[in-house]
């Protein structure tokens, strides 16, 4: 037998619920930026009108289709949808958050969900103030 060596590089991703898998290949890059990253609660809000316009326009069928297209289960699906029952001044305000430079998030999904629960604009606004500390520019109450 000749002393022939393989190598291979491989990295370990997380996945859903924590779970581990090996991925081929090299870690990939994440880029470093002196801009912050985006918080999720942006990127969600962004992906539910994302997704209203391709149900609105015909593109895909509805939430279920979704939810099958973007690899989640429909109640997920239907949690990040629900940030469209959002007043629309909170809804840009949500989009217009400031990146984040160090730590979590300042504001989380489960808080939003609270907010998003109550169908009055009012109430949403006050428990919005609540949440992020002091009202969005664009509030008029």
């Amino acid at each position: 037998m000749s002393g022939q060596e393989v190598m291979r590089q491989f990295h370990f991703a997380v996945r859903a619920r924590g779970r581990r898998e090996v991925v081929p290949g090299p870690k990939p890059v994440e880029p470093v930026t002196g801009d912050g990253r985006v918080p999720r609660v942006v990127r969600l809000m962004a992906l539910a009108v994302h997704f209203d316009g391709l149900i609105r326009a015909g593109a895909i069928r509805d939430q279920a289709e979704a939810a099958r297209l973007g690899h989640v289960s429909r109640a997920r699906m239907t949690q990040v949808m629900n940030l469209l029952h959002l007043a629309p001044d909170l809804q840009l305000a949500l989009l217009e958050l400031p990146r984040v430079h160090a730590g979590r998030d300042p504001l989380t999904e489960t808080a939003l969900r609270r907010i998003v629960a109550e169908p009055d604009w009012h109430v949403q606004r006050s428990l919005w103030r609540d949440a992020v500390g002091s009202a969005p520019a664009r509030i008029d109450s």
